[in-house]
């Protein structure tokens, strides 16, 4: 399965790892959330996500954007960004938007937008402390997790005595243990690596490999600033940071 978070309005991005998503052979997709803030195509992408993805869970940003999270949750300029995409969805992608669920389960895997420990919560996963709140949680995880909202790479292997922070292009699953990936972002990534990411997931070969695909940055961010955005949304695509 191919595995995308964090789109944010970045429709050029979206387009890419859709594209290189489907050149792997991934039998489905499924999409982390915070589909919208930062970029300048939310509408355009709710409605692509809705038309290829099998299930998409709730991020922060589309929580903020429909209601069911507080504005003042996040920064000044990122509340332009979700004003910005409240005045740009229509009615239908707002009722979308509205009925996600802060998670999915299915067998052994969890995916969801921030930590699975309480998803409702958008509590981040990329330090070593939130590593060390999963070990002491360690029968609540699923065998995997997938979660986006850091826009990092960074994984963690679990067992019921220790976690390890690793981060690499493609991980062998074990038995024993568990496994939270942050998939990184497709729209924004803040990895210093400017090129979309995306992730697939191989639930039989059990390996999970991280994609890296490049895209039209130069033509994302001149929609940004004609939209009025910060341009500070637009610089970041350069330096993926």
């Amino acid at each position: 399965m191919g595995i995308i978070a964090d789109v944010h309005g970045n429709v050029e991005a979206l387009n890419a790892c859709i594209e290189a998503l489907h050149a792997a052979n991934v039998s489905r997709l499924i999409c982390l959330g915070d589909i919208v803030g930062y970029g300048a195509e939310p509408n355009e992408c709710c409605d692509i996500i809705r038309s290829v993805c099998d299930t998409t869970v709730l991020g922060n940003h589309d929580a903020m954007v429909v209601g069911l999270l507080d504005l003042e949750s996040c920064h000044d300029a990122a509340q332009q960004g979700i004003r910005y995409a409240a005045g740009q969805l229509t009615v239908e992608n707002i009722d979308w938007l509205k009925s996600l669920q802060y998670r999915a389960d299915e067998e052994d895997t969890t995916f969801c937008h921030g930590s699975p420990l309480e998803a409702e919560e958008f509590d981040y996963v990329f330090t070593l402390r939130a590593g060390a709140e999963l070990n002491e949680t360690y029968d609540a995880l699923s065998k995997v997790s997938f979660v986006g909202h850091s826009h990092l790479t960074v994984a963690y292997l679990v067992t019921n005595r220790m976690v390890l922070q690793l981060s690499a292009p493609l991980f062998q699953l074990h038995n024993g243990v568990k496994y939270v990936f942050n998939c990184g972002s497709v729209g924004q990534p803040r990895d210093r690596d400017h090129r979309a990411c995306c992730v697939v997931y191989d639930d039989q070969e059990q390996t999970v490999t991280y994609l890296r695909v490049s895209y039209d940055i130069r033509s994302a961010s001149e929609k940004i600033v004609r939209a009025g955005l910060p341009s500070i949304f637009a610089e970041r695509l350069y330096a993926g940071t």
